[in-house]
């Protein structure tokens, strides 16, 4: 049985950048379905895994979202301001214990409990990272700061709470545009009408 492995010979690497994160040129073969092979070029931009967290509060029906600035949207005509579930990569620890810590950064919510709803590869035709998805309850009493995130990382998030119809409506609005707080706040919207019909 023919793998993916068996498909793919790598011909040659080469590092473009290795500044912010890692940019390599990969010249490769890759086995057609017709059974021939054919030589192609691709460069893949490595910045880790990382993951990502909607908080929700059940009884309220409200989520926290950050609005920060982003530069790659800002120079593809967005205004830069982005509104997102808190995120952040890895580095080397696991993907619950990095969200826990990454949400208390941005949000100021200390949160324990993080149930994972799935994983995906967000820009596969580029991109290595892949993101861990997470749903988080909190409260009123999980706030132990103001949140904002690193300063010395360049971090200057403002944190929102929204009622999920509202967040949901922002999306339809074209106000959320981000892929991964699209994805978590339609996950919710689902679970909750699926429960809402099976009651």
């Amino acid at each position: 049985m023919t793998t993916t492995k068996d498909r793919v010979r790598i011909i040659d690497t080469t590092v473009l950048s290795d500044d912010w994160y890692v940019l390599r040129k990969t010249t490769f073969d890759f086995l057609r379905r017709d059974g021939t092979w054919q030589r192609q070029s691709r460069e893949t931009y490595d910045r880790g895994n990382g993951a990502t967290v909607l908080l929700f509060n059940r009884t309220r029906q409200t989520v926290i979202l950050t609005r920060q600035f982003r530069l790659p949207a800002f120079v593809n005509g967005h205004d830069g301001m982005m509104i997102e579930a808190a995120a952040g990569l890895l580095d080397n620890a696991s993907p619950e214990v990095r969200i826990r810590a990454e949400v208390e950064e941005e949000t100021g919510y200390r949160i324990h409990d993080v149930q994972k709803i799935f994983e995906a590869y967000m820009s596969p035709g580029s991109v290595t990272e892949k993101l861990f998805f997470f749903i988080a309850e909190y409260d009123a009493t999980a706030r132990v700061g103001n949140g904002g995130g690193v300063k010395a990382e360049g971090e200057d998030l403002e944190v929102l709470e929204l009622a999920l119809d509202d967040a949901l409506a922002a999306v339809d609005r074209g106000e959320i545009v981000d892929g991964k707080t699209i994805m978590l706040l339609q996950h919710l919207a689902l679970r909750q009408l699926t429960r809402q019909q099976t009651r």
